[in-house]
C-alpha cells in the first residue's frame, strides 16, 4: 500500500522553476491596472475642468477594456504569449502615453482624450488570464494549481487596494498625468519580464497543440461548462460594485467622514484576501461546481447582514465578512474554467470569468447609484446581497448542464470568439 502524498503548500508552487521571475514580472504589469482607472480620471479632469468628460473617458476606457477581453484572450491562444502579448503591451503604454501626454496640460479637447482613452482600452492586455492559463500549463498537480490561483486571487487584491495610494503619492510631486505615463511603463516593463521568462517560452500556441477530447472541447464550444462561472463571476461582480457607494451612502446617512469609507472597503479586501489564503490551502472534499454556488451565496447573505449593521464597526465586520467569500468564489470560478477548456483555449476561458466580474461590477455600481436616493440603504444592501445568492443559484443550473451528454443542447450562446 503506497503512503499517502503529503499535501503541498504554498512553497511549493515557488518550487517549481522560474514562477517566482514570472509571478513576480506579471505583477509589476498588473500594477498598472490598480492604477490606471484613478490616474485616467484624476488626469482628465484636470485637462478638461469637467468630472462629466472625466467619468465620459472612464466609461470608454472600461467598455472597450473589458467587452473586447475575450477577443484580446483569443490571440493570445492562437499566436503565444511571446508573438501577442507583447505587441499588445506595446501599443496599449504607447497609447497610455499619448493621453498622458495630451492630458499634461490644460485644454486638450475632451472628444481626443475620449478617443484615446477608447483606443487604449481596446488594447489592454489581458495580463491575467494569460498568467492563469499558463498556471494551467505548466502545473500538473491540481492541488499546486489551487494555490495558484488563490495566490493570484490574493495579490490582485493587494494590487488593487496598493494601486490607487501610488497614485495617491505622485500626484504630491507631478500632474496626474505623470501616474498614467507611470501606468504605461510598468505595464510595459513587466509584460516584457514576463514573456521573456523561460515559463513562457515553453507555451505554445494553440495551432501547435493537440485536439483536445470531443466531450470537454464541445462542452466549452457551446457555453455550458463555462456558464456556470461565468454567471458567479458576474453576480459576484455586481455585489461588490455595489459596495462602494453603498459604503459611501451608509457614511453620509450616519455622518463620518468620507475618510472611512477606505477603511471599510480596505476591510473587504483584507477579508477577501484572508478567504483566499485560506481557500488555497484547504484540500477540499467537496468538488468545486458544487462549492461554487455556496460560497456565492456566502457572499449574498453577509452583504445583506451588512445593511443591518447599526454602527460604523458592525458594518466594518460584516463587509469583512463579505469580502471573506469573494476570492475563493473567483478563484474557484477561475478554476473551473480552466479545466473546462480545451488545450489551446485556456487563456479565453478564463478572460470570459474575468470579462463578468469587471462587467458585473461596473454594472453594480451602476444599478446601486439608480436606487441608493429612492430605497431604504438596508434594502439596497439587500439587494445587492440578493444579486450574489440568485447568481449561485441559477449556476447550479449550468452546473447540471456542464454534466450532460454533449449533444443534449443547442441552443446554449456562442461563448468563444474568433481570433
Amino acid at each position: 500500500m503506497s503512503a499517502p502524498t503529503p499535501r503541498p503548500s504554498y512553497a511549493a508552487f515557488f518550487r517549481i522553476p522560474h514562477t517566482r521571475h514570472t509571478f513576480t514580472a506579471a505583477l509589476i504589469g498588473r500594477l498598472s491596472y490598480g492604477m490606471v482607472s484613478l490616474a485616467v480620471m484624476l488626469s482628465v479632469t484636470e485637462a478638461t475642468g469637467s468630472y462629466a468628460a472625466a467619468g465620459t473617458v472612464m466609461a470608454l476606457f472600461g467598455a472597450t477594456s473589458v467587452l473586447l477581453s475575450p477577443v484580446r484572450a483569443a490571440l493570445i491562444d492562437r499566436h503565444g504569449p511571446r508573438r501577442a502579448l507583447l505587441p499588445m503591451a506595446s501599443l496599449y503604454a504607447t497609447l497610455l502615453a499619448t493621453l498622458a501626454t495630451a492630458a499634461w496640460r490644460p485644454g486638450t479637447p475632451a472628444p481626443a482624450l475620449g478617443a484615446l482613452a477608447a483606443t487604449a482600452g481596446a488594447c489592454t492586455p489581458p495580463l491575467g488570464p494569460t498568467v492563469r492559463a499558463l498556471w494551467g500549463e505548466v502545473i500538473e498537480d491540481n492541488r499546486v494549481l489551487q494555490r495558484a490561483y488563490s495566490l493570484d486571487g490574493i495579490a490582485e487584491e493587494i494590487l488593487f487596494v496598493s494601486g490607487p495610494l501610488l497614485v495617491g503619492a505622485v500626484v504630491q510631486f507631478a500632474p496626474p498625468a505623470a501616474a498614467l505615463a507611470l501606468c504605461a511603463l510598468l505595464v510595459w516593463a513587466g509584460t516584457l519580464a514576463f514573456v521573456l521568462s523561460p515559463a513562457v517560452a515553453g507555451v505554445r500556441p494553440a495551432v501547435t497543440k493537440p485536439v483536445a477530447r470531443p466531450g470537454r472541447g464541445r462542452r466549452f464550444r457551446d457555453g455550458r461548462a463555462l456558464l456556470q462561472p461565468v454567471v458567479v463571476a458576474a453576480g459576484v461582480g455586481l455585489s461588490v460594485g455595489a459596495v462602494d457607494l453603498l459604503v459611501m451612502a451608509y457614511a453620509t446617512r450616519h455622518q463620518h467622514g468620507n475618510d472611512v469609507v477606505a477603511w471599510v472597503l480596505a476591510a473587504l479586501s483584507l477579508g477577501s484576501a484572508l478567504g483566499g489564503l485560506l481557500n488555497g490551502a484547504v484540500d477540499w472534499r467537496m468538488p468545486a461546481r458544487a462549492r461554487l454556488p455556496l460560497l456565492a451565496g456566502g457572499l449574498g447573505l453577509a452583504l445583506s447582514a451588512a445593511g443591518l449593521a447599526p454602527g460604523l464597526g458592525t458594518l466594518t465586520v460584516a463587509v469583512a465578512c463579505a469580502g471573506f467569500f469573494v476570492a475563493p468564489a473567483l478563484t474557484t470560478s477561475y478554476l473551473i474554467a480552466d479545466e473546462a477548456a480545451p488545450p489551446g483555449r485556456r487563456t479565453q476561458a478564463g478572460a470570459w470569468v474575468n470579462t463578468a466580474v469587471n462587467a458585473g461590477s461596473a454594472g453594480g455600481t451602476a444599478g446601486v447609484g439608480l436606487l441608493v436616493g429612492h430605497l431604504p440603504l438596508s434594502l439596497c444592501f439587500a439587494l445587492s446581497g440578493t444579486v450574489a445568492v440568485a447568481a449561485g443559484v441559477l449556476s447550479t443550473q449550468g452546473a447540471r448542464a456542464a454534466r450532460a451528454p454533449h449533444g443534449a443542447s443547442r441552443d446554449t450562446p456562442e461563448l468563444t470568439h474568433a481570433p
